[in-house]
């Protein structure tokens, strides 16, 4: 159970555990802790994550284009290549699908 500290230099932790501090001020040594980025930190996140935007969106857009458009491209290109708009309508014609046409 938690119990209270009873001086202001003990930390109690649950199960018992009570670390004693001392009334100096200990420093540790930088090699052991590294010291938090407390300033510019969204900056620096904000700029790592534009640019990992920017590369993804194009590698996105190349992916589109090249799988995507350039085939619907040549599909068209292919299709008109060959189309004639007057034999198609006299087959839809025939057909019945114009009412105003005979």
């Amino acid at each position: 159970m938690y119990a209270p500290a009873r001086c202001w230099n003990a930390v109690h932790f649950s199960k018992g555990v009570v670390v004693e501090l001392s009334r100096r001020k200990t420093t540790m040594a930088s090699s052991s802790l590294t010291k938090p980025q407390m300033r510019g930190l969204l900056g620096k996140r904000l700029r790592f994550h534009i640019v990992g935007a920017f590369i993804v969106s194009l590698g996105v857009a190349a992916f589109y284009k090249f799988a995507v458009a350039e085939p619907r491209k040549k599909a068209y290109t292919d299709f008109y290549r060959n189309y004639d708009s007057m034999k198609d309508f006299e087959e839809m014609r025939k057909a019945g699908v114009f009412q105003s046409a005979k």
